[in-house]
């Protein structure tokens, strides 16, 4: 599949309360790439960060889990953020965010079948991104994961704007119900979900943690619970569960432009396996500290 993942990659210092701060490798894009490459399918994480010793951290975990980049060190500080978990294990992020879309010199590979984008980089260059994802749909299933991070929004309706186009440009997007609330405060998160479903996706999945998860398509809607886990944290569950239900539509050759059909007629016996094997992924992430996902073997 030959995936490539376009986004933030960061060092998150985790404070637990009275324990010291603990780092991980983290960024939900380069979380996903590296949950891909775990599941067996390795790919290209389009990043940037700091030519300092937490860039070099980061560079020696992606090499550490098969995942090459474009982009890499450049004149700005690595990008930290600073998590403080809640005793149920949840975290809330500070950061000192900074993020912008590498030179390429070329468009993006036309070999990669999947391109993954979202959280702090559609925020900071929402047109140029937007515009590179829509061209890769010549070639490759698009996927997107708002991941959003209100304290770096200054305006929520041009938010709001701004997630909706990538939502049109994609095929498979992934999304947090409290995204959805903060998007959408007078609807449902269900209503909502299916209005992006109209917007053009094929799939449209929202999670709520130990609450469960549900998606949609036009053949109908999944409901799926979540399997009772103790939580070390919940950093990365998130990104898991994408890159597992990415992972599932792949071993089901569901993947690349010329799949686009067959995606778009998912069926619901086939969501519910795909929800069943990217929610396994996300009850192990949370059994650890970090975003750490589950390797294949772990799934089998």
């Amino acid at each position: 599949m030959n995936p490539t993942v376009i986004g933030e990659a960061l060092v998150d210092v985790l404070a637990p309360g009275i324990s010291a701060p603990q780092e991980f490798v983290g960024g939900s894009p380069l979380n996903v790439a590296v949950s891909l490459a775990r599941l067996g399918y390795p790919g290209t994480l389009v990043s940037r960060w700091g030519h300092d010793d937490k860039g070099r951290t980061i560079e020696d975990y992606l090499a550490e889990n098969r995942v090459s980049f474009v982009g890499g060190p450049d004149d700005q500080a690595t990008v930290i953020a600073h998590g403080m978990l809640d005793p149920a294990g949840g975290a809330t992020f500070a950061f000192n965010a900074y993020w912008q879309l590498p030179t390429l010199g070329t468009e993006l590979d036309s070999s990669s079948q999947l391109v993954h984008t979202g959280s702090i980089a559609t925020l900071f260059s929402p047109g140029e991104l937007l515009s590179m994802v829509t061209r890769a749909r010549s070639h490759a299933t698009i996927s997107y994961d708002p991941n959003l991070r209100p304290s770096l929004v200054s305006n929520h309706a041009q938010t709001v704007e701004q997630v909706e186009g990538f939502v049109a440009a994609a095929d498979v997007v992934r999304v947090s119900g409290i995204d959805l609330r903060w998007l959408y405060p007078l609807r449902s998160v269900h209503d909502s979900a299916r209005a992006w479903l109209d917007l053009g996706p094929a799939v449209v999945v929202a999670t709520a943690g130990s609450k469960g998860s549900f998606g949609v398509t036009r053949a109908g809607t999944v409901e799926h619970a979540s399997t009772l886990v103790e939580v070390t944290d919940t950093v990365g569950a998130g990104d898991s569960f994408t890159a597992a239900l990415l992972c599932w539509l792949a071993d089901h050759s569901l993947m690349g432009a010329s799949r686009r059909g067959e995606l778009a007629a998912l069926g619901t016996d086939q969501l519910r396996q795909a929800l069943q094997f990217a929610s396994r992924a996300a009850a192990i992430t949370v059994t650890r500290a970090g975003a750490n996902p589950p390797w294949r073997e772990e799934l089998a």
